[in-house]
């Protein structure tokens, strides 16, 4: 797609409500995908192939979890030229997530901020979404991500996680738990020593269970805050190669106000992403990389907005990208540049 159509649609998407634009446009990717109206937002596939976690990502660039949390639009997201696409986070079971509003933009600091609450249409139904799809017969790597119940007290956070686990792991080329979004109660409390500790022994040893059951590994990534100061980052990466888990994805959202004050909706409640968030990720990415050093795979998302924020992303110790509000503000064309960029890089 080039600039021009996107340029023509933002102004409309923009003049509606965010979660009325975002409902519209993934209606109408589920809609087009897989139909010969698919070639209209059609980018061609960068290549720029690179091994991680024993998988072959065909490039560098991937969409980040929390655009198609149902697994909708698998296939249409993956023709955007996404070497790799993350869906979820998903559930055991639905959820309508938070009251609305609950999603907002900041134009002038290329910004979203939600409080969406993992609303998702449950496991069953994701699976059915992620079954029907064509993405990874083509070559491509999904990641499915994972997380507990709103109503599910914080102590028994783990059985949620482990139900998913069993749901997704036949169906996907990695898995992501996500103890990091700002919009479920105590969610983040996961991330704290023992809460970690424990949650990510009971996934390892179900994995491993897993594993010999399907004659396959599938790697498990972490995904984390922003918000983390480095003591807290070295106890997550020590924590992360205690369990073997393969990979981390840093960042998800941050709940600081700094980068935003004074902005309309700057005050509202939730996670804040796209360019303020970008500093933030890349510093923790950086201390992840000396906490972990060379070889631990790095997801980086957080705030790119053009190819030098991904190819910074990469510099600061990322070994592949992710993208969502990058994609709301500046188009698909967006992915292409980006993956470019990173291959021009090296």
């Amino acid at each position: 797609m080039s600039l021009l159509p996107y340029a023509l649609a933002r102004p409309f998407l923009f003049g509606l409500d965010p979660e009325t634009a975002h409902e519209l446009t993934m209606h109408s990717l589920a809609r087009l995908q897989g139909t010969p109206l698919e070639w209209a937002y059609c980018n061609g596939l960068v290549d720029d192939p690179v091994e991680l976690a024993g998988l072959k990502f065909p490039n560098r660039v991937g969409l980040a979890a929390g655009l198609d949390k149902n697994a909708r639009c698998i296939d249409g997201l993956g023709a955007l030229g996404f070497g790799f696409v993350e869906v979820g986070t998903v559930t055991p079971k639905a959820q309508p997530g938070n009251p609305k509003p609950r999603m907002f933009r900041l134009p002038k600091a290329n910004a979203l901020i939600n409080r969406l609450g993992f609303n998702n249409d449950g496991l069953d139904a994701f699976l059915a979404n992620v079954q029907r799809s064509n993405f990874r017969k083509k070559g491509r790597i999904l990641g499915l991500n994972i997380g507990k119940n709103a109503s599910t007290p914080i102590e028994n956070a783990t059985a949620d996680y482990l139900t998913c686990l069993d749901g997704v792991y036949p169906h996907a080329d990695y898995v992501t738990v996500n103890i990091s979004s700002p919009n479920t109660k105590n969610l983040r409390a996961l991330q704290s020593d023992e809460a970690l500790d424990a949650l990510l022994g009971a996934v390892a040893q179900r994995r491993e269970a897993l594993a010999k059951q399907h004659q396959r590994r599938v790697p498990v990534f972490v995904k984390i805050a922003p918000d983390l100061d480095e003591a807290q980052v070295d106890v997550i990466a020590a924590t992360l190669k205690r369990h073997a888990m393969e990979g981390v994805v840093a960042t998800n959202t941050t709940i600081s106000r700094e980068a935003v004050k004074g902005l309309p909706h700057a005050e509202e409640a939730g996670g804040l992403s796209g360019a303020p968030v970008f500093e933030a990720s890349n510093r923790v990415i950086a201390q992840l990389r000396a906490a972990l050093g060379k070889g631990f795979p790095i997801i980086g998302v957080g705030g790119i907005l053009s190819g030098t924020d991904a190819v910074a992303k990469v510099k600061a110790g990322a070994d592949v990208v992710q993208i969502y509000t990058g994609l709301i503000y500046k188009g698909p064309d967006l992915v292409r540049e980006a993956a470019l960029a990173i291959k021009n890089a090296r």
